[in-house]
């Protein structure tokens, strides 16, 4: 087979022989220890394996590891989204969990006074304000992240993003995972 005069030689041979086929199915066992002998055994082992990957993934995931991150975290809007809730200072959707022990209290405290269902009532509309309160942050904040996307990564989809953000801006800064990369006032 002739080449043409435009095209440069191949190089010859790949710089190191085949290996022989023996040599190769013993590489690939090496690094398993032998299966052990009974089904309970071999079950322990094979939990402990799953135990070890999970710890190891959780670990990366901790540290802010693409690779680790679940489907739902990834990709540069969820990025932007994080980043941006992160960078605000006050997220009040972020302290709710603090006013919502201040309600169970009132329910104890109030369910046992005199008023009844007037003390009721109130507390009714303690809780549906949190919630209102919750809901009108989250679609402002969505809003914002949003705008954001459009700006810097034209193109982009923002499907899913409303609920993505409220489940990020309720949780305690020190329990998100992926943790923030952005500390707080930091412009994004």
């Amino acid at each position: 087979m002739l080449q043409a005069p435009d095209q440069p030689a191949r190089p010859a041979g790949k710089g190191k022989p085949t290996p022989k086929r023996s040599e190769v199915e013993r590489r690939r066992r090496e690094p398993y220890a032998p299966p052990p002998g009974d089904r309970k055994a071999a079950a322990a082992q094979r939990r402990e394996r799953q135990a070890a990957e999970r710890k190891r993934r959780m670990d990366a995931m901790r540290r802010g590891e693409d690779w680790a991150m679940r489907p739902v975290d990834k990709g540069p809007v969820k990025a932007l989204a994080r980043d941006f809730v992160d960078s605000r200072r006050l997220v009040v959707s972020e302290y709710v969990l603090f006013l919502v022990f201040v309600v169970i209290l009132a329910v104890f405290f109030i369910g046992r006074g005199s008023k009844g269902s007037s003390g009721s009532y109130l507390i009714l509309l303690i809780e549906l304000g949190i919630v209102a309160l919750i809901a009108l942050e989250s679609l402002y904040l969505s809003m914002r992240v949003a705008r954001l996307v459009r700006q810097r990564l034209p193109g982009e989809r923002t499907r899913g993003l409303t609920w993505y953000v409220a489940r990020r801006a309720i949780k305690l800064r020190g329990s998100r995972i992926p943790p923030a990369r952005v500390q707080r006032g930091e412009d994004i």
